[in-house]
């Protein structure tokens, strides 16, 4: 049997200066799930292919030769898989649909596919494809051992990737009111050090230079997470640079940093999230984050490159508090700056909130992209929150403090940070044009939630 799976990418992902930016900002890779999939079923004897749009075009047309097509779609992705399921669905060929939006959303999506896959596929995904199960939607029990799931073979991606990502571990320890990804990969679970070692070989014998952790918190556990650094670093399973998720106390463990920075882990997203302590009890965030701040300028005494995130919109933060976090994350001198507008994900108590509250301004899906305002903020009004969202990388990436990053952290760090500087610089008017449609969706929303006297 010949399968294709695709994962598709959001139009506005598509666009000119999205993918300058994603130029500079990342390097082509692919979702890790999929390239699972098919490398199971390849194990079977099937022909198993896998395409990510994100960076490149895919040619539909050259995919009707599959007998059976799956996508892996995400919430803002959602528009975009159904659209491939029902090109492939008017041309006779069987569509299977998973992953996130599918598990929280099985209804809507089943109307454009023959198979839902809910939850997590490795248990189900032969007998899917096989047409064993005549169920529509069929939910995938979470994997125990995840020592058995088969390492992907990056042989069978077919668009461009230079990046090889890995998860060892499946979870969070914590559940943000806003997270969907801790509540689909539920519960928390480890891999082996030894699996993920023998992983981590067989990229390098793959001749990969770069390769990106994928857990939510990779040093959740730490006596854990110092035990695989020593044992990358005594194999000498050392690549040019990994990227990794961590919390904000880690930065208090020095014993870590010199780990990570000699295992040449040097690229590690944290959420700051807010300043205001009130806000990251208000989200569940479970951290004292006062205590650490004059501490996480460790980072750079290791190298290590701090990609803040922060997220713009909590109910209990203004537009003072988005911007005193900004300047902070400039003045900490962080690599780079992830400023994600809260976005009430289907199925997530802050979803289920602002339902309630009549807050939602659109259930367009391809906005539901942590960058786009969906819902009636508190402290502003929407069209502010989307414009904190601009500025916030506006006043962020600044030409001056290019030269800072290429100070502490190299030429290269620093001529990336200039390019970002660049991106954000001249496509700041195209981006408003791309959004232009969106921008009207809040107007109107706005106009209808005004008191009629004062419009």
């Amino acid at each position: 049997m010949n399968i294709a799976f695709v994962t598709p990418a959001a139009d506005i992902r598509k666009t000119l200066p999205y993918r300058l930016g994603n130029s500079i900002y990342t390097r082509p890779n692919a979702i890790t799930g999929p390239l699972i999939l098919a490398t199971m079923l390849r194990n079977r004897g099937h022909n198993a292919a896998v395409y990510e749009e994100l960076y490149t075009r895919v040619d539909l047309e050259k995919l009707l030769g599959a007998d059976v097509i799956g996508i892996s779609t995400m919430t803002s992705t959602a528009p975009r898989a159904f659209q491939i399921a029902d090109f492939f669905r008017t041309r006779g060929k069987r569509v299977v649909i998973g992953g996130m939006h599918a598990t929280v959303a099985p209804e809507e999506t089943l109307a454009h596919c023959d198979t839902v896959v809910t939850g997590e596929a490795e248990s189900v995904i032969v007998d899917v494809m096989e047409n064993r199960v005549k169920d529509r939607v069929v939910d995938a029990p979470c994997t125990g051992d995840l020592d058995t799931v088969v390492f992907p073979d990056y042989s069978l991606l077919k668009t461009p990737c230079r990046e090889a990502n890995i998860m060892t571990t499946r979870g969070c320890h914590y559940s943000c009111s806003y997270c969907s990804t801790s509540r689909m990969f539920m519960p928390y679970r480890e891999r082996s050090v030894e699996s993920v070692i023998a992983e981590l070989a067989y990229y390098k014998k793959c001749g990969f230079q770069y390769v990106n952790f994928q857990d939510d918190n990779f040093t959740g556990n730490r006596k854990r997470a110092k035990q695989l650094l020593a044992k990358m670093i005594e194999d000498k399973l050392v690549f040019r640079d990994v990227f990794f998720f961590g919390r904000a106390d880690m930065v208090l463990d020095e014993e870590l940093l010199s780990l990570l920075s000699r295992a040449h882990l040097r690229s590690v997203l944290i959420g700051i999230e807010s300043l205001n302590p009130v806000s990251l009890e208000h989200i569940g965030k479970k951290i004292k984050l006062e205590p650490l701040l004059a501490s996480i300028p460790n980072l750079g005494k290791y190298k290590i490159k701090l990609l803040a995130s922060l997220v713009l919109g909590i109910d209990t933060d203004g537009i003072a508090d988005i911007r005193k976090a900004i300047e902070f994350c400039r003045d900490i001198n962080a690599f780079t700056l992830q400023p994600a507008v809260l976005t009430p994900f289907p199925r997530t108590p802050v979803y289920k909130q602002y339902q309630e509250e009549h807050r939602m301004v659109t259930k367009d899906w391809q906005y539901f992209d942590l960058m786009h305002a969906t819902f009636h903020p508190k402290k502003m009004s929407v069209r502010e929150l989307q414009m904190e969202f601009y500025n916030a990388l506006r006043r962020f990436y600044t030409f001056r403090k290019s030269f800072t990053i290429m100070r502490i952290y190299g030429f290269g760090a620093g001529m990336k940070r200039l390019g970002l500087w660049l991106v954000f610089v001249f496509t700041a008017f195209i981006t408003r044009m791309v959004d232009a449609a969106f921008l009207k969706t809040i107007r109107n929303a706005h106009q209808q939630r005004l008191p009629a006297s004062t419009k």
